[in-house]
């Protein structure tokens, strides 16, 4: 097993012989490579989105995860999951589909949840089916090794082993060096509006397999059931509320450009928070 350090350079205890054994070193050379070669766009990576052990690790994810008894619109949680089909025989099922390419999420179900603040704004959530989920994390744990390699030490928001106390704890630091002013800055429905084109074109600077290309579109283009039982064709945008979310706005291109401005910024959860002298 490589003995290479995980994407964001924290120690880790040795990690136990097993399938997740198996999905740590394959992050492990995928991180190497990618950090290796910054212009390096990966190919061969579908296999890996399907092994078993990537779909297992996947699925614990899944099913560890406070929404997991929330069910898709197909109506089943991962415990129905674990209790009424058994997890080996869903996953073999689930492997099947996508070693044959005949995969196809379906369309997320829409929740609406009031806005924090009181505002009596309401946030849109897309409530993806179990199967979809899974997917969408086995694309997670192969994707993101890679696109951690190109993310600024500024950023926070969406990232392994990172969190927003991290990031406020950069800001006492600056705070004691001179610095007096922090903005706090949003993207207005910044999931929304979000280009599908745009996002594509950021994948495949990074990946060239045509299957997991197709399998991201795929979930960009699934749809919403709204509450209302109505279909609704997603152009632009990604529902909050999957995996995938997070891992289709990477803001890493924000700070760049903020510090190539001689700002220094953190990129917390999709915001910016300037620090100004």
């Amino acid at each position: 097993m490589p003995q290479d350090a995980p994407p964001n350079g924290s120690a880790q205890d040795p990690v136990p012989e097993g399938p997740w054994s198996r999905v740590a070193g394959m992050q492990a050379k995928l991180h190497r490579w990618a950090a290796a070669d910054p212009g390096r766009r990966f190919d061969d990576l579908y296999n890996l989105v399907h092994d078993p052990a990537t779909l297992l690790m996947a699925f614990e994810r899944v099913a560890g995860n406070k929404g997991a008894n929330t069910p898709g619109v197909d109506g089943i949680t991962a415990a129905w999951v674990e209790q009424e089909v058994g997890v080996p025989g869903f996953l073999e099922d689930l492997r099947a589909v996508l070693k044959d390419g005949s995969f196809r999420p379906l369309p997320v179900r829409e929740r609406l949840i009031p806005k924090p603040g009181g505002s009596g704004k309401l946030r849109k959530l897309g409530i993806p089916r179990i199967a979809d989920r899974v997917v969408q994390a086995a694309l997670k744990l192969v994707l993101e090794p890679i696109f951690e390699a190109d993310f600024e030490p500024c950023s926070y928001g969406f990232r392994p082993m990172r969190r927003a106390q991290d990031a406020i704890a950069e800001i006492h630091f600056y705070g004691t060096r001179g610095y007096e002013w922090v903005l706090d800055a949003d993207i207005e429905a910044a999931f929304d509006n979000c280009s599908h084109s745009a996002v594509m074109d950021r994948v495949r600077a990074r990946v060239k397999d045509k299957r997991v290309l197709a399998l991201v579109k795929a979930f960009l283009k699934a749809g919403v059931l709204t509450e209302l039982g109505e279909h609704r064709d997603t152009l632009t945008g990604t529902p909050q509320g999957g995996l995938c979310s997070a891992e289709h706005k990477p803001p890493y291109a924000q700070c760049r450009v903020m510090r190539s401005a001689g700002i220094p910024v953190l990129v917390v959860a999709g915001s910016a928070g300037e620090r100004c002298a």
